[in-house]
């Protein structure tokens, strides 16, 4: 039974992801700020770890926790909007989350991909990260987003050597808190597309920055 660890997965797509998994009959761990609050993760019969993604004394005591155990896929997929002004000290949050943190974790948990069978790592990015297609606006989100991508395009370059499969996936524009209700797509629709993309992930394609529906993005 393969094993997939999920960021923020009390909610939204991160609570989708653990749902599909689950009904597939995955062993799937779910980090969420505070595990005693992630009900619906609990009423999963998921296993629920501590994790803030932004705090790195977190990261490495959710690593701790879960020792040499192997990871079959890490889906990075916690994650911020933050606001549309330049205020540095939300900024500096937004990259924390967004940024810094996926980063981190991926760093930490490579040991435990790299002794798994299926060897992937995934970070949830947008299109909005894409610096050949913007549209202006939302500059912390957009910046975070796109040094994402980059910071994993390296790991994927570095893991390689290790076997690992590593992408970014934007989930598309989805009806959850953050995307809000008149969204194009379901977290169920997001998250069924991204885990098609995931199935076919192989050493080839990492490195990618890749649409929930299969498409290429341009960086």
């Amino acid at each position: 039974m393969p094993t997939v660890l999920i960021t923020g997965a009390n909610r939204g797509i991160g609570l989708e992801f653990a749902r599909q998994y689950t009904a597939d009959g995955w062993g799937v761990i779910g980090a969420a700020r505070r595990p005693d609050a992630a009900s619906e993760l609990h009423r999963l019969g998921v296993e629920v770890q501590k994790l803030d993604a932004a705090d790195p004394a977190s990261i490495a005591a959710l690593a701790a926790s879960l020792g040499e155990r192997p990871i079959d896929l890490l889906i990075a997929n916690a994650g911020v909007f933050g606001g549309n002004d330049l205020d540095p000290v939300a900024w500096e949050e937004v990259l924390r989350t967004n940024l810094i943190g996926p980063t981190l974790l991926a760093q930490a948990l490579r040991p435990n991909v790299a002794a798994s069978g299926l060897k992937r790592m995934v970070a949830l990015t947008s299109a909005m990260a894409s610096i050949a297609e913007t549209g202006g606006g939302q500059i912390p989100y957009r910046s975070s987003k796109a040094a994402l991508n980059m910071a994993w395009r390296n790991l994927a370059l570095e893991y390689a050597r290790d076997g690992i499969a590593v992408a970014v996936i934007s989930p598309g524009w989805v009806q959850t808190d953050m995307g809000g209700p008149n969204a194009s797509i379901s977290a169920e629709e997001s998250v069924a597309g991204m885990r098609r993309v995931i199935d076919t992930l192989s050493p080839r394609q990492s490195g990618r920055f890749l649409s929930w529906d299969g498409r290429e993005l341009p960086w």
